[in-house]
């Protein structure tokens, strides 16, 4: 082939491409949520009997150990069902009693948003990517420096993740360190998120009686009195033990109150390995699920059924210094195994991943975001928290992390959606066709028909070739989603939160978020 005629051809290539790129560009920014994605190809990195191990040994370490420092009303109600208390104070499981309410567990619900077309289902074999975290940091979108969290920085985000299509729900991602008073900073955080997004919100709150305090809130803003019970909205993230094998009361308060009026639970647990649990990886999944059990098990004896996340976060150390290294081959691992032993118990999981050591959003953040989130992704366990926006293990957060891991998320929602194989794909008539025709398939009607379906394209990521990327200012991910993010924050104020609403939660909750100004 001469040089003449290659560049032909590769021109007859590159301008259709060009023509469907500009078709599918738009300057409109709306709210975006695509539902979860069933994984249809599994990454397992446990065999079934190495499941079913880890599972006994889980319940030996409940039936012989035990969970130490049970409030009165967790200890009143499983002892009443069969649990007992030893002599060193400690509630004893037994496995069969684990066992019935494995079976009464949900195995799956509804997921709401504010609205209807914000719900999804949530069970195992389906992945739902959402944000999450505690930062106590943001790295600021103009001096690129750290700088304390705010409310503002909470609103901030959730309204960008309201037109982030990848992302099914928000958790609060921040912690404003600009509230002290512990009822305000529950209320507040609350407030910023529902005023931000119709995505379904979670958040931790900090005592049990608070969650009486704010339901006339959560009503208010759900549209009336009852509303939340109708369409509970908002999932509370409540951390009922603290490893290894410790009630936490604070959070067991929280979860009872929860069960009371209807609001779903993430009942986490985070086992650190080498640190907090066994530095075996084996080890510290015994552990996790053993503490994971035991809180799924305290929550369906209060009310059978209640809608639970089985969260076990397992966590990694760098042993070297024993800090916490979310990043890691050890954490991809965890990750995945984490969401099939989810899978093994037939109910919704959640494990976190995306939680890079980078300071930056940088290689570094790329390739630790993309092995744990995939990791995670294919193993199919329902939930993935830190899915966006986090940065320095779990302290930092940035608005244009938020939006390049939204980009990674709809690649990994594509890998996880696998490779459809049917006769109409196999494709043989078509490879016919352009055999005997034009010798390309960059015009044929299955192209053109299969082309938003089977492909995925990058809003950030950058195809350009050397020369046109050079001409369009050469910028890299982290500028492009500079210029994305500072777009979407200048411009997208939604009112989620009716005038007179706002009025009534104002004039009843010590509310702080000014929405009519860019300060708090």
């Amino acid at each position: 082939m001469s040089l003449t005629e290659s560049k032909k051809r590769r021109a007859s290539r590159i301008r259709p491409r060009d023509s469907r790129r500009q078709h599918r560009k738009s300057e409109v920014i709306q709210p975006a949520m695509s539902k979860g994605t069933k994984v249809e190809s599994l990454f397992q990195p446990l065999t079934e009997p190495e499941v079913v191990k880890i599972h006994r040994s889980a319940l030996n370490l409940l039936e012989q150990v035990g969970v130490a420092n049970p409030t009165p009303r967790v200890q009143e109600a499983a002892i009443s069902k069969g649990c007992v208390l030893n002599d060193s104070g400690r509630l004893i499981f037994p496995a069969s009693l684990v066992e019935d309410a494995l079976d009464s567990a949900a195995k799956s619900f509804t997921v709401h948003g504010r609205t209807p077309e914000y719900d999804f289902e949530l069970s195992t074999g389906t992945v739902n990517f959402c944000t999450g975290g505690a930062a106590v940091s943001m790295l600021d979108i103009d001096t690129r420096e750290y700088r304390p969290s705010t409310l503002r920085d909470l609103y901030d985000l959730a309204r960008l993740c309201d037109t982030l299509e990848n992302i099914q729900w928000f958790t609060r991602p921040v912690v404003c360190t600009d509230i002290e008073n512990l009822y305000e900073l529950d209320v507040n955080t609350i407030y910023a998120c529902a005023a931000g997004t119709q995505k379904h919100i979670a958040t931790s709150i900090t005592k049990g009686e608070h969650v009486y305090k704010l339901l006339p809130m959560l009503d208010v803003i759900g549209g009336g009195d009852g509303a939340f019970a109708k369409r509970p909205y908002l999932t509370v993230h409540a951390t009922n033990i603290v490893s290894p094998l410790t009630f936490a009361e604070e959070s067991l308060d929280v979860t009872c109150a929860a069960v009371d009026i209807g609001m779903p639970i993430h009942s986490q647990t985070g086992p650190q390995a080498g640190a907090t649990a066994p530095a075996a990886l084996a080890g510290a999944l015994v552990q996790g699920c053993a503490e994971s059990l035991a809180s799924l098990t305290v929550i369906n004896l209060l009310n059978p059924g209640h809608p639970v996340i089985f969260g076990n976060w397992e966590f990694v150390s760098d042993l070297r210094t024993g800090a916490f290294s979310g990043g890691g081959g050890e954490q991809a691992l965890l990750g995945a195994a984490t969401g099939q032993m989810a899978a093994f118990y037939g109910i919704p999981g959640g494990c976190g991943a995306g939680m890079t050591d980078s300071k930056l959003p940088d290689n570094q953040a790329g390739f630790e975001k993309s092995i744990t989130m995939l990791s995670a992704a294919l193993a199919g366990g329902g939930m993935i928290y830190e899915s966006a926006g986090m940065l320095a293990s779990l302290l930092g957060c940035s608005f244009e992390s938020m939006i390049i891991d939204d980009d990674m998320l709809s690649c990994l929602r594509r890998i996880a959606r696998g490779i459809e194989v049917n006769d109409e794909t196999l494709s043989v008539s078509v490879i016919e066709d352009s055999v005997r025709g034009p010798g390309h398939f960059l015009g044929h009607a299955q192209t053109m028909k299969l082309m938003e379906s089977e492909y995925v394209y990058p809003q950030i990521s950058n195809r350009q070739n050397p020369s046109d990327w050079k001409e369009a200012g050469a910028l890299d991910s982290w500028e492009r989603a500079t210029l994305k993010a500072k777009k979407i924050l200048n411009s997208y104020y939604p009112q989620y939160i009716d005038s007179m609403l706002n009025t009534t939660i104002r004039s009843n909750f010590p509310i702080r978020l000014n929405l009519n100004s860019t300060d708090a």
